[in-house]
C-alpha cells in the first residue's frame, strides 16, 4: 500500500514563542508561497515528512500543536474549545505570514475550516486530507476515537489508556483497521503516533493533550453542524481541495464527497493505494494535486 521512498530533503526544526507556549514546526525551505500543514490526533508534524520535500519550490511549515510532538506540554484544564484554531493564528503571526495555503488532516480539518471561516483573507487555498466536519450521516469515527471522546466512557478510557499494554493494544487494533501493518518500524504509526502515546527519547507522551482535544470532539461536532446549517461553508470564497486516500475504512469516498459538497469552490480527488494518511502513503500524488491546484 505505502510508498517506500524516504524524503529527499530533511526538514529543519524551528520553535516559535506564542501565548500558548513554545510551538515547534518542521520547516522545509523554499522560495514559493508558504504552506502551513496541520496534524490531527493522535499524531504530529512528522506525518508530513514524506510530502513536504515534494512540494518544492513551496516553503512548507508543519506545525506541532501545543502538547504534541516537540511543542511545549501545558496545563489543559481550562483551555477553550477553539484553542487549536487560535494556535494557527498565533503561529502565522509569529512567522509573519499574511497568507498561506493550509493543509489539514484528520481532526485538524475542522480546525482549518474554522480558522478559514474566521479569517478567509489569510488562507489562499484550503487542502483537506481524510478528515471530517460535522455529524455527517455517513461518517463512522474510529472506535478508539469514539471511546476516548465519549464522556460516558471516561472511566473505562482512563483505565485502558493508563495501562501501557492496553494502550498498545488500542493502537495496534486501530492500525489494523486502517489497513497498516502493526510491525512496520518505518511506518507512519511508529514515526508519528506511537511517540504521542509512549513518548520518546527527548519528549514525554502527549496523553494529556490527546484527552483534552478528544474531550471537545462531540461539542465541536455540534458547533460544526451549526456552521453547515447556517450556510457558512457555502458562503466561503476560498478554493478548497478535498483529497482522500481511497482505502480509508472510516473517512471514505462517501465522506469525501459529502465534505466537498459543502463548499462552493471545491474539487475532489480520491487517491489510489492510500488509506488514512495519503500524504504518507502516496506523497507524490498528493503533492501533484496541491501544486496543480495552486491558486
Amino acid at each position: 500500500m505505502t510508498e517506500s521512498t524516504q524524503p529527499t530533503t530533511a526538514a529543519a526544526s524551528r520553535f516559535i514563542d506564542t501565548r500558548f507556549g513554545r510551538l515547534h514546526l518542521r520547516e522545509t525551505l523554499g522560495d514559493g508561497a508558504p504552506i502551513l500543514a496541520l496534524h490531527g490526533f493522535p499524531d504530529d508534524s512528522r506525518i508530513y515528512d514524506r510530502l513536504a520535500p515534494r512540494l518544492s519550490p513551496r516553503r512548507v511549515l508543519a506545525l506541532d500543536f501545543g502538547g504534541f510532538g516537540h511543542s511545549d506540554r501545558v496545563d489543559y484544564t481550562h483551555l477553550p474549545d477553539q484553542r487549536r484554531e487560535e494556535e494557527v493564528g498565533a503561529a502565522l503571526d509569529a512567522l509573519d505570514l499574511p497568507t498561506v495555503t493550509l493543509i489539514a488532516h484528520d481532526a485538524s480539518g475542522a480546525v482549518a475550516i474554522a480558522y478559514t471561516l474566521a479569517h478567509p483573507e489569510r488562507v489562499d487555498h484550503l487542502v483537506l486530507l481524510n478528515c471530517y466536519y460535522g455529524n455527517d450521516p455517513v461518517l463512522r469515527l474510529p472506535e478508539m476515537i469514539r471511546l476516548l471522546g465519549d464522556p460516558n466512557f471516561t472511566p473505562l478510557a482512563d483505565a485502558l489508556v493508563g495501562d501501557p499494554k492496553m494502550r498498545g493494544w488500542l493502537l495496534a487494533h486501530t492500525r489494523r483497521q486502517f489497513g497498516y501493518p502493526v510491525d512496520d518500524p518505518h511506518g507512519v504509526a511508529a514515526t508519528s503516533i506511537v511517540p504521542q502515546f509512549f513518548g520518546d527519547d527527548d519528549y514525554p507522551d502527549a496523553l494529556v493533550a490527546i484527552r483534552a482535544w478528544l474531550k471537545t470532539l462531540y461539542p465541536e461536532l455540534r458547533r460544526q453542524d451549526r456552521h453547515i446549517a447556517d450556510g457558512d461553508l457555502r458562503a466561503l470564497d476560498v478554493p478548497v481541495t478535498v483529497a482522500f486516500g481511497r482505502n480509508d475504512a472510516y473517512f471514505n469516498a462517501t465522506v469525501a464527497a459529502h465534505l466537498a459538497a459543502q463548499f462552493p469552490h471545491a474539487t475532489l480527488h480520491l487517491i489510489d493505494d492510500a488509506s488514512h494518511w495519503p500524504q504518507w502513503d502516496q506523497p507524490a500524488a498528493v503533492a501533484a494535486i496541491v501544486l496543480d491546484e495552486r491558486p
